[in-house]
C-alpha cells in the first residue's frame, strides 16, 4: 500500500449479493469524476471479484459490513476492501491482489491498477469563491415527479432481483 494520497473515495456496504452491483456503480462513478474511463473495465472486473469473494457464505440474518475503498496516486489506482473475512486474498488470473490482517479479525486487501501510459487524473474541482455565508439561500425543494418514482421503482426492483438470483 502507497502511503500517499492524491484522492479517495470509499462506500460503506452490507455484505449482501447487491453489494457486487452497488460496489460496481461506484467503481464506475469515481472513475468517471477522475476522468479514469480507460480503466473502467479492469477496475470493475477486480472491483466485483474482491466483492463476490468478500460476500461468500454472508447471510441476511447475520449481515456484516464491507468497505470499498479506491485510492488514486501518481502512478496507479489502489482498489481496496475492508471485511472481516479471515483468510488469504481472492485469487483473479493477471492481478496481485494482496491482504494483510488488521486489529479485530478484520482484513484489508488491495489491488494496484497501473494508470495508462500518458494518462493522468483530473479530480473534481471546487469553485475558486464561495458565497458568504449570509448569502446563503436553501434550494427550493423539487417537486416529485412520477417519472422520478418509476425509475426509484425500477432500481429497488433490479437490487432486490440480483440479491435474491
Amino acid at each position: 500500500m502507497i502511503s500517499q494520497a492524491t484522492q479517495v473515495d470509499d462506500l460503506r456496504l452490507v455484505a449482501l449479493p447487491s453489494a457486487v452491483n452497488c460496489a460496481e456503480m461506484f467503481v464506475r462513478f469515481a472513475l468517471i469524476e477522475w476522468s479514469l474511463r480507460p480503466l473502467i473495465d479492469e477496475a470493475t472486473l477486480v472491483g466485483r471479484h474482491m466483492v463476490k469473494s468478500s460476500i461468500a457464505g454472508a447471510t441476511a440474518s447475520r449481515p456484516r459490513f464491507l468497505t470499498v475503498r479506491l485510492r488514486l496516486h501518481g502512478d496507479c489506482v489502489v482498489i481496496e476492501l475492508d471485511d472481516d473475512q479471515p483468510g488469504e486474498p481472492p485469487e483473479l488470473d493477471g492481478w496481485t491482489i494482496s491482504a494483510v490482517s488488521l486489529p479485530g479479525g478484520r482484513r484489508n486487501v488491495w489491488c494496484e491498477l497501473p494508470l495508462p501510459t500518458g494518462t493522468t487524473a483530473a479530480l473534481p474541482r471546487r469553485a475558486p469563491v464561495r458565497a458568504p455565508a449570509g448569502d446563503y439561500r436553501p434550494p427550493e425543494q423539487p417537486s416529485v415527479d412520477a417519472r422520478d418514482s418509476q425509475i426509484l421503482q425500477r432500481v429497488l426492483y433490479g437490487l432486490n432481483r440480483s440479491a435474491n438470483g
